[in-house]
């Protein structure tokens, strides 16, 4: 009579039989754990970094055109609705890059080309960090200076709630 639970099992050396096999194959590496799946980042969560990490920047006024900050504005009185940290930041995120474009308005007084190298190397820092993306480039334009008197001009302009 023959073992039945023996035809079906795979044949297994004697070093293997003895418990090394089990050892050998513990060394095995199976591949980073990392690399075991697809991470897909959306285009509006490299929006939100890159937006924090400009406005981060000292000299940075506001993020977006005026038409957009208008929009923004009327959003934010809305009951229940948030700041948008995203206004003035467009990206193309790729699977490994991205490429950033930033719309600033930046404080009367300050140097436009220091601004904008804080802000494209704050962005770039940001995003590769948390994203583990390569930032290819930071386009930035800067839409607006805001002067020192205008705040006043401002608040005087937006209309009241009742």
């Amino acid at each position: 009579m023959t073992d039945t639970g023996q035809q079906n099992r795979p044949e297994t050396s004697s070093a293997e039989s003895t418990g090394e096999g089990a050892r050998k194959n513990a060394g095995v590496k199976r591949g980073d754990p990392g690399t075991r799946g697809r991470t897909t980042i959306a285009d509006g969560v490299v929006e939100k970094i890159a937006g924090m990490a400009a406005r981060d920047v000292v000299g940075v006024h506001a993020m977006g055109s005026g038409i957009s900050r208008a929009f923004g504005t009327a959003r934010e009185r809305v009951p229940g609705t948030t700041k948008s940290v995203s206004r003035g930041v467009k990206v193309e995120v790729g699977e490994t890059q991205t490429a950033i474009d930033l719309e600033i308005i930046i404080d009367y007084g300050v140097s436009i080309t220091n601004v904008a190298g804080a802000v494209r190397e704050s962005v770039i820092s940001a995003v590769e960090w948390m994203a583990g993306l390569e930032v290819v480039e930071v386009n930035i334009t800067v839409s607006d200076v805001k002067l020192p008197d205008e705040e006043e001009e401002e608040e005087e302009e937006q209309p009241r709630l009742r």
